[in-house]
């Protein structure tokens, strides 16, 4: 029996010093190639592609306030800002939490006492994103690169105030398609790059409601181009094997 215990031994032993070893590997400085129990925060700014194409084109058409006016300049899009939450689940799947907030002026003609005017309006959103990514590392890189695709949805507040008019605001739900990449710089931080689909609309006052009714909405969607920082934590796993 006594010569049975270096092996015993052995067998309790190898967990713990295999978990040891990881943990040596992050305190080194190495970033794990497995993804599971990892967290992370991610702050973004970047710029918003947007189209308001179906706003423009029932303002100035035949029932719109607009209709026989000169089209007023268009905007092509707004900055906007987003910082994410996120744990994996396991070594491929990652949840997490993203706040976002974004801005855009628009200008629309309308019929005024002295002619056509020309009207700034002023467009805000900001929510929350309950989202589901699917990651993994490659071998590139100071650490390695963790490419990542997923969905997002969540309530999300949209408002716009047209020039001299008060605020029109809706809660609404935002659809997202993910997808981008975080270059591990370190075993804590990284530079990401993500390209965001959004699905979002909000509502336009109308400058009288009795002649044109419409509903007039603009869009907070499109292409959204993101570039910024990643902070990640290392897993904290369950050391059973620690008591021993």
């Amino acid at each position: 029996m006594l010569r049975r215990l270096p092996l015993v031994f052995a067998l309790v032993a190898a967990p713990a010093l295999a978990l040891a070893q990881d943990d040596g590997d992050w305190s080194a400085g190495r970033a794990p190639a497995n993804l599971d129990g990892v967290g992370r925060i991610t702050v973004q700014a970047g710029y918003r592609l947007t189209s308001n194409g179906t706003l423009y084109d029932a303002w100035y058409g035949a029932k719109g306030p607009g209709n026989g006016l000169e089209r007023a300049p268009e905007s092509s899009g707004g900055p906007f800002g987003v910082a994410s939450f996120a744990y994996a689940v396991s070594d491929l799947v990652e949840v997490g939490i993203d706040l976002f907030g974004t801005a855009q002026n628009l200008r629309l003609s309308e019929p005024g006492a002295d002619g056509t005017v020309s009207r700034k309006v002023s467009t805000v959103s900001y929510g929350a994103l309950l989202g589901l990514r699917f990651q993994g590392v490659l071998d590139i890189g100071p650490q390695g690169l963790v490419p990542f695709a997923g969905v997002l949805t969540g309530p999300t507040v949209v408002s716009s105030t047209r020039e001299g008019s008060s605020l029109k605001e809706n809660v609404t739900q935002a659809w997202v398609g993910s997808l981008g990449a975080t270059l591990r710089l370190s075993a804590e931080w990284g530079i990401t790059a993500e390209y965001r689909l959004m699905f979002l609309r909000g509502p336009v006052e109308s400058p009288d409601a009795a002649k044109w009714p419409g509903p007039f909405s603009f869009s907070h969607g499109g292409s959204w181009f993101g570039l910024g920082v990643t902070y990640t934590f290392p897993p904290n796993p369950s050391r059973p094997m620690a008591s021993f």
